[in-house]
């Protein structure tokens, strides 16, 4: 069988532990709030009502695309652009592409991030690995002016980090949204994780400082791995009623 991502890529490592996955959500979670074109998801409604459940439905995508077979991850990206479609049709109007391109990118920059935070540096193949694969995702639903590599995507990543972004009245709400649904002390567990995973246009924005309280505990944290006691702690970090979900975030699809 042909994989999308074949076996033994970084990717598959990156997108298989919960642990990496929770990060990437933390660095996009920054991120959108910030994003000049937020105002879409607020058209649909489903970040700002339940933003948790939205990290779940973007996650089974992305491991569908990741963990599927070349016939399967083409029908769960032919599904996302189906979906995007609908929507700019209800609302009569088209995502930008620079959009649609900010939100493929947060995926490779936070996949590379997350990743290098809990476990290791990765090597320039590596990169160009997660690079390649999230790069035929927006070739498949027809993305426009992608970078050819990742040395080019590097600095359109930089040019989309200083031109996309502006604090609004949407991101104090999202802000709002996230503590309401996580409650205080869980809030400002996401803060301190933001402030370890986000570039720093983002982390200046958002008027973030670069200490985090987070950095000494997650040598505790990766010492716990190994006692097989991380679960525990996620456990306490994270909401009950997610719980089954956030279990299966370290089980790899057949």
């Amino acid at each position: 069988m042909e994989y999308f991502v074949k076996q033994g890529s970084v990717v598959r490592e990156i997108w298989g532990k919960g642990d990496t996955i929770l990060f990437i959500f933390a660095g996009a979670s920054a991120e959108f709030a910030l994003n000049k074109a937020v105002d879409w998801l607020y058209f649909t409604g489903r970040l700002p009502a339940d933003p948790l459940g939205r990290l779940f439905s973007t996650v089974g995508y992305a491991r569908q695309i990741v963990f599927s077979s070349m016939e399967g991850a083409h029908k769960a990206i032919d599904t996302m652009a189906k979906i995007h479609a609908g929507v700019e049709s209800k609302r009569g109007m088209a995502i930008p592409d620079w959009a649609y391109r900010d939100v493929l990118f947060m995926l490779i920059d936070y996949s590379i991030r997350s990743f290098e935070l809990l476990e290791r540096a990765l090597t320039e193949p590596e990169k160009e690995n997660v690079f390649e694969v999230f790069w035929r995702v927006g070739i498949r639903m027809g993305l426009r002016g992608l970078p050819d590599n990742y040395q080019a995507w590097l600095q359109m990543r930089q040019s989309h980090l200083e031109e996309n972004l502006a604090s609004s009245h949407f991101t104090t709400d999202l802000y709002k949204q996230y503590r309401k649904h996580l409650g205080p002390v869980r809030y400002r567990l996401l803060l301190e994780g933001q402030k370890l995973i986000v570039p720093t246009t983002v982390r200046e924005q958002l008027g973030l400082v670069k200490w985090s309280a987070l950095k000494p505990v997650l040598r505790v944290y990766k010492l716990s791995r190994h006692l097989r006691a991380d679960w525990l702690i996620k456990s306490l970090i994270l909401p009950p009623a997610y719980r089954n979900e956030i279990k299966e975030l370290d089980v790899h699809p057949a």
